[in-house]
């Protein structure tokens, strides 16, 4: 089994007064935009890390089995904080995971499918998206890769283990930079 780790517990404070997962983007929450790209993927299930408003992140989310929510009471630690929590879900039976952020819309079935065909080549030990030069997010993981998780705090987070192994991972072309594209401010949500 491959499952995703959704971050979904941060603070949106560059957005101020409004928590952008939450928040509407083209008829649809933003947080609904990642989890349909993950519930059509090949992943079989998705670790959703609740934190800020997680009474009210929840009840928008898109109904699904491949759903699993656990909450990171000490969410306002950093994203590094959210990935632990969600690595509590990840059994010795799985062969990977993958972490996903919740505030990217663009992001592509079909990229998460070939993070997760990658992962079960069983070659590398991370596995991250590539436009030309840049990486993106989502990023993939081997299982046996978990133990150096537990060292991370603060905001660092899965490009942090693709810098560190850098020699270890398995870099997958993208066709579209779009699909690396986060929300943060109120005019992002006019793309």
């Amino acid at each position: 089994m491959i499952k995703a780790i959704l971050l979904a517990a941060g603070q949106s404070k560059r957005l101020k007064s409004e928590n952008k997962l939450i928040k509407l983007y083209k008829k649809k929450s933003l947080i609904n935009h990642s989890l349909k790209a993950l519930h059509k993927s090949k992943i079989n299930k998705v670790i959703v890390v609740l934190g800020y408003q997680k009474n009210e992140v929840k009840k928008i989310i898109q109904k699904n089995k491949k759903n699993i929510f656990i909450y990171n009471k000490e969410y306002k630690k950093g994203m590094a904080s959210s990935i632990k929590v969600g690595l509590k879900k990840i059994t010795k039976k799985d062969k990977g995971f993958i972490i996903v952020q919740s505030d990217m819309p663009f992001i592509k079935s079909s990229d998460i499918n070939k993070i997760c065909n990658s992962i079960k080549s069983k070659k590398y030990l991370v596995h991250a998206l590539r436009y030309k030069n840049r990486i993106g997010n989502p990023i993939g993981f081997d299982l046996s890769i978990m133990k150096k998780f537990k060292r991370i705090k603060g905001d660092f987070g899965a490009k942090f283990m693709v810098k560190r192994l850098k020699n270890k991972t398995k870099f997958i072309n993208t066709k579209n930079l779009k699909s690396f594209k986060d929300f943060d401010k109120v005019s992002d949500f006019r793309v």
